[in-house]
C-alpha cells in the first residue's frame, strides 16, 4: 500500500473544486430529468427486440417518419410509448398508405 502526504490546503481545494464540478453537473442535469422521468426512453437495440424487427428495418421506420426519435451523442433514442403506439398499429410493413409495399 502506498501512502501519499499532501498539504491540508491542497487536500481542501480539491475538495472545493470536486463540490463545485457536483454542483455544475446537478445544475446541467436539472433541467433534463423531468423529462426522463415521464417517459422510458429506448435505444437501437431495445427497439429492434421490442418490435422484432431488424436494425435496417428500424432505418426504414425512422426514415418514413413513422418513429419518432431524438439523438444524443450520437446515439438514437425512442420514446417507450411512440414503439407502443406503433405495435398497436400493426405492423406498418404490409400497407400500402404509408409508401411500403406489401411483401
Amino acid at each position: 500500500m502506498e501512502v501519499i502526504a499532501i498539504q491540508k490546503t491542497a487536500l481542501d481545494g480539491m475538495k472545493n473544486d470536486l463540490r463545485e464540478l457536483l454542483e455544475m453537473t446537478e445544475n446541467a442535469t436539472r433541467k433534463y430529468t423531468p423529462i426522463f422521468k415521464e417517459e422510458q426512453w429506448l435505444d437501437n437495440q431495445e427497439v429492434c427486440l421490442m418490435m422484432n424487427i431488424t436494425k435496417r428495418t428500424l432505418q426504414t421506420y425512422k426514415d418514413k417518419g413513422l418513429l419518432p426519435y431524438s439523438k444524443l451523442n450520437r446515439k438514437n433514442y425512442y420514446k417507450r410509448s411512440d414503439v407502443q403506439a406503433l405495435l398497436e398499429a400493426g405492423h406498418p410493413y404490409n400497407t400500402n398508405d404509408n409508401g411500403f409495399t406489401d411483401e
